[in-house]
């Protein structure tokens, strides 16, 4: 058995990780290649929730001329999606996964329940979480610290199309710099966008340590769990 850093994790996934080079929509071969790396870690031992976004079908701000609320239960809608897809490549896999859902939809998901969950990830199902909070004006980011939290898990693995924490936009600004650790202080105070200001400060005060890496190369989820040194740690 590899020797494992974190035993219990939340990976955090945008919609478009899911997209691949389409943009939109589920591209079957990027989530199977997310998906291999995700039945090995369980394989290692490793208990692993998921939280998805739904930015490859739908984003809030797309329907700036529509309600906020209305916008934004349109976009939990696409996170569930999401969540059926990553079921579905998973379990071809061989893999138990579960979908629990912030909002009733029982035909084809579970409502969530935090000691449910638990029970789930102890089993060794992966559990995938969708529909954000549940509530309007929340991003996903902070439905991930909140479910992270709420099961007790060691890290939240963060999985960005930008490999790291860095002091500027490194496509915009060749010379930025790149963290190695940081703390939600200085994320903060530096507004540097790693994930809204609400999970950033949620998770600071819960004391929940994040990892940013690049999820371009599926391998990185391998990496993260063994505590090798890729990505920015915030804590």
């Amino acid at each position: 058995m590899p020797e494992l850093k974190y035993k219990r994790v939340l990976l955090k996934l945008s919609g478009e990780a899911l997209a691949g080079e389409q943009k939109t929509g589920v591209d079957v071969e990027t989530v199977g290649k997310i998906c291999d790396k995700v039945k090995e870690i369980v394989e290692m031992g490793v208990e692993v929730a998921i939280v998805v976004g739904g930015g490859n079908f739908w984003r809030g701000r797309n329907g700036h001329q529509m309600e906020r609320t209305t916008a934004d239960y349109m976009g939990m809608l696409a996170t569930a999606m999401n969540g059926l897809a990553l079921q579905d490549a998973l379990e071809a896999r061989g893999v138990f996964t579960r979908v629990q859902t912030a909002i009733e939809m029982r035909e084809i998901a579970e409502p969530f329940i935090q000691r449910k969950a638990e029970k789930h990830l102890r089993r060794g199902r992966v559990v995938v979480f969708a529909c954000g909070t549940g509530h309007p004006y929340f991003t996903t980011d902070t439905a991930a610290v909140l479910r992270a939290t709420e099961i007790k898990a060691d890290i939240i693995l963060l999985g960005k199309a930008i490999d790291a924490v860095y002091s500027d936009d490194p496509k915009q600004n060749p010379s930025a710099t790149k963290y190695e650790k940081i703390s939600y202080m200085e994320v903060l105070e530096k507004n540097l966008k790693v994930m809204d200001s609400t999970a950033t400060a949620m998770c600071r005060d819960n004391n929940m340590p994040l990892l940013v890496f690049g999820i371009a190369d599926p391998e990185n989820i391998v990496r993260a769990v063994k505590g090798e040194k890729i990505g920015t740690i915030v804590s």
